[in-house]
């Protein structure tokens, strides 16, 4: 199979094949796709949108998010954003991207909206074609014909913005040739082949979901189908409708999904999945084990970022060796483990995990700073501690900037949790630092307890200490019905200690 250098190649291939599917809905067949593609990037330039120009797009998952990034991403810069921001928020995303555009689902006032006509901002109202294919849509602007989109590879298609945990959100521009590439590595890695289908749960504002999902699938000739959102209650439904061979989650999904499980053994039964994926945070072994046999598949952990149009490493499909407590080999870029003074490390020890490749960010827009720190003789640096075995797999030892640092004991937060996740009352953990006035830092640990099972603070403690070190030991244990999530479901240590209100 060829590889493509944009993202309008990816929809090369037999129009009449599947494309997109939404429960209830006709399938969008691919010629329909690119048609679409045609019509909105048409409808873009007869308003004066370029290819270099950003564009806005806040609407809900579904099939019409999932063709509108496609159309958007041709023909000028996509810069999906969460819809449920507030208008603060909006306010400073649409002026950091310097949008010239916002696309957005037609119906009631959005605050988006809202601040779009403040700053003079083109809306574009989207309305569902609910008589069409999944996907079809019209536009509060004329469609427009302007031929087939034929962008640079070095164009910028898609532009999002780091999580801004610990510092201002950067931008990080994407060029075709970025998502592309990453496509395709994800389809190698996974042998995706027009036959598979993937149900799509991953919200479309991340590059977890844009990448791994869609346009992996769009690289194989392959379908997707498209629900409104992740629903663990209608989780199994879905699946059902879809007749999917495959998803991609985050760990934290995975776990909502088997906590419902035991309820749905005749959708399991109906539906053979060919593989799980795994991804954009740690899978705790015993969740991968669990999965396995529930779902009869094997689950593939990989590695992301958004800086690499997501995939950089990923476990193998069998028959090769799939490790749990890794996230695999390298899958389409270089990587590799750096010490603090540039020198690449060899097998066995512990530093940064650096990457390079075709798929990998040019670099931050409008920060010099943060290229200065973020990339290094060629290398980009993840900000992530890892170690590489001899048979090239990579095991996360931590977030760099989430190590605990206690008294200068250096706690990786991982170890932890996967110990942690041991217990057999413990079905979620997350393990943070707590700020403290003599040591700098303590250990904490917030816990959601499996259904109908119970545990103490002083139970966790023992379980801890007879397998971690004293120092390594929480201090601080918070029992919790659920864990405080990021927008795309991922667990988040860094300002946790705030949020549960430990600081004084």
């Amino acid at each position: 199979m060829t590889t493509a250098t944009h993202v309008p190649a990816l929809l090369q291939g037999d129009p009449q094949a599947d494309a997109i599917g939404a429960p209830e809905r006709r399938t969008m067949t691919r010629g329909e796709l690119a048609a679409l593609v045609a019509r909105i990037g048409g409808a873009l330039r007869a308003i004066g949108i370029g290819q270099k120009d950003a564009v806005a797009i806040v609407m809900p998952n579904g099939p019409e998010m999932a063709a509108m990034f496609v159309g958007v991403a041709s023909y000028a810069v996509a810069a999906p954003l969460n819809a449920a921001y507030r208008a603060d928020e909006f306010d400073f995303y649409l002026s950091d991207l310097d949008a010239k555009a916002l696309i957005i689902l037609g119906g009631p006032d959005q605050p988006a909206r809202a601040v779009a006509a403040k700053r003079g901002i083109r809306v574009i109202d989207v309305t569902p074609d609910l008589a069409g294919p999944a996907g079809a849509l019209t536009l509060s602007v004329p469609f427009a014909d302007h031929g087939a989109p034929n962008p640079s590879p070095d164009d910028v298609a898609l532009v999002l913005h780091t999580s801004g945990t610990t510092s201002r959100p950067k931008i990080v521009p994407l060029t075709h040739r970025n998502l592309a590439t990453s496509a395709g590595n994800i389809r190698n890695t996974l042998a995706l082949t027009p036959a598979d289908r993937s149900l799509v749960v991953m919200p479309l504002f991340h590059i977890h979901g844009l990448i791994a999902a869609l346009l992996s699938s769009f690289a194989a000739g392959a379908s997707v189908h498209v629900p409104a959102g992740f629903n663990a209650l209608k989780f199994f439904a879905q699946l059902d409708e879809a007749k999917a061979s495959w998803y991609t989650a985050v760990p934290t999904m995975h776990q909502t999904v088997l906590a419902r499980a035991d309820r749905n053994q005749d959708v399991l039964a109906r539906n053979k999945l060919r593989f799980i994926r795994s991804s954009s945070a740690s899978l705790p072994p015993q969740v991968m084990k669990q999965l396995e046999e529930t779902f009869g598949c094997p689950v593939i952990e990989a590695y992301g970022m958004t800086e690499a149009a997501h995939q950089m490493a990923s476990n193998p499909l069998p028959p090769r060796a799939r490790k749990p407590g890794s996230v695999g080999i390298a899958a389409g870029p270089e990587v590799a483990i750096m010490g603090t003074d540039g020198a690449l490390l060899p097998a066995g020890e512990v530093g940064e995990i650096v990457i390079k490749g075709a798929n990998v960010t040019p670099g931050y827009a409008n920060n010099p700073k943060a290229n200065a720190e973020g990339f290094r003789d060629g290398w980009f640096r993840t900000g992530d501690q890892g170690i590489l075995d001899t048979e090239g797999y990579l095991r996360l030892t931590g977030r760099l900037k989430e190590i605990i640092n206690r008294g200068g004991e250096k706690i990786s937060p991982r170890e932890v949790d996967d110990i942690l996740m041991d217990h057999p009352a413990v079905a979620q953990i997350v393990t943070f630092g707590i700020p403290h006035e003599k040591l700098g830092e303590e250990v904490g640990a917030a816990i959601v307890l499996k259904e109908g099972q119970s545990a103490s603070e002083q139970d966790i403690r023992s379980f801890a200490a007879s397998r971690l070190a004293d120092f390594k030991v929480p201090k601080k244990i918070v029992f919790l019905a659920e864990i405080p999530k990021g927008a795309t479901g991922k667990l988040q240590r860094i300002g946790l200690a705030q949020k549960l209100g430990l600081v004084s």
